[in-house]
């Protein structure tokens, strides 16, 4: 298999896929807020949503849409979540869907709806019909979609990858959300993913399950998930390859995960008020599901996060997170490596210059933790940012 990243891909880079987006003035400023995602041909589609609780109207409606298991066009809007409004939200998702629908000339059940922004706050339906009305679709459109899901975002994120694998050539596109209220099991994020290649729909359904896993579900900023989160992947298969499905998808299922991946770390970077970026490697676990939850835990911890904003090297916060995990741990055997310097060897303290680990650590824009527990095969990897104050600062002032 070969694959080469796309210079400036975005979601559009597939064929077959347009977009397009418009200040709709759902928010304040004169941003772009409404977007449409649209495929000329169509696709099997699937989705992966968030796990609370309180689910927002666009999210159930998506997944009553998504039982058919296709989906031709994606409507989103970012300044209002539309969750938490009962009836109403539900009438205006569905009127969302409604108008992409008569505007791109397909079923209203083959459109996906995602919101996001403040929850509790009505959408201002006059101004999404008349957004709606007014987006031109167009081949680079995908860029302008990045930009209209954004809330606390600093920066879109987008990614795409040409594959060339023995089933035939194919490309997968990818942009996504999110900054803030972010967790495993996903968060405030949005992630719309599109691909050429012709796909079995239950391979591409267990194929996003198992990427999201790796990638969005070791994602950590603040602790927190909202009602909103969601991940749609639509494949029109223009490439004319040969059907991918579980006997030969390990090509495909490789690059989604590299995709994944990609517009994860991106969230984890431009985490709300983040100066690092942070990576928790955990290696030796029993199994990988006690190494999942090393990992997220310790890339969870406030404590931890603040001491790699300071650059603090206080290692003892990593060890501590890890005990409290859930993982089994021997201490005789545990190895910590921060900021690749070894801090910690078979339970006890190295000798190592804590000043120049300080001002390493201070320096750095990526950070990455390594713990050996030296148990067994399981490995996994975490991703998440610093806690700054510039993050208290934005969320004491997020709706004022």
């Amino acid at each position: 298999m070969d694959f080469s990243l796309i210079p400036d891909g975005t979601v559009t880079s597939v064929p077959g896929f347009v977009a397009g987006a418009v200040h709709a003035g759902i928010k304040d400023t004169d941003e772009l807020d409404l977007a449409i995602l649209y495929s000329k041909m169509p696709c099997v589609a699937t989705g992966v949503f968030t796990t609370n609780l309180v689910k927002s109207a666009p999210i159930i409606l998506s997944q009553r849409h998504l039982t058919q298991r296709k989906a031709r066009a994606i409507v989103v809007n970012s300044g209002c979540a539309n969750a938490c409004l009962g009836e109403q939200g539900m009438t205006d998702a569905s009127e969302m869907a409604s108008l992409t629908a008569t505007k791109v000339s397909i079923p209203s059940q083959e459109v996906l709806v995602a919101s996001t922004g403040v929850i509790g706050k009505p959408l201002p339906m006059n101004q999404v019909r008349n957004g709606i009305e007014k987006i031109e679709l167009h081949q680079d459109g995908g860029h302008e979609l990045a930009r209209a899901m954004m809330t606390t975002d600093t920066t879109p994120k987008e990614i795409a990858i040409q594959v060339e694998a023995k089933e035939g050539k194919f490309t997968i596109g990818g942009v996504a959300k999110g900054a803030g209220m972010m967790h495993p099991e996903l968060a405030t994020m949005l992630c719309f993913m599109t691909t050429d290649a012709a796909v079995n729909i239950d391979f591409l359904q267990q194929s996003l399950k198992k990427a999201a896993n790796a990638s969005f579900n070791m994602l950590s900023i603040d602790g927190e998930t909202s009602p909103n989160d969601c991940i749609f992947l639509l494949a029109n298969s223009l490439a004319r390859n040969t059907e991918i499905s579980f006997n030969n998808g390990e090509a495909f299922q490789n690059v989604l995960d590299e995709v994944c991946t990609y517009l994860a770390k991106s969230i984890a970077r431009d985490g709300e008020g983040a100066t690092k970026l942070i990576e928790v490697v955990v290696e030796g676990a029993v199994n990988q599901t006690e190494a999942r939850q090393a990992a997220r835990t310790i890339v969870s911890s406030p404590l931890v996060k603040a001491a790699m904003h300071s650059g603090d090297p206080n290692w003892g916060r990593i060890v501590a997170a890890l005990g409290r995990s859930g993982a089994k741990i021997r201490e005789d055997k545990l190895d910590v490596h921060l900021n690749d310097i070894c801090v910690m060897k078979q339970g006890s303290p190295t000798r190592f210059d804590a000043e120049e680990l300080r001002t390493s650590l201070a320096r750095a824009n990526n950070v990455p933790i390594k713990v050996y527990l030296n148990l067994g095969d399981g490995r996994a990897t975490a991703w998440g940012c610093d806690l700054s104050e510039e993050y208290v600062r934005i969320n004491s002032e997020y709706i004022t």
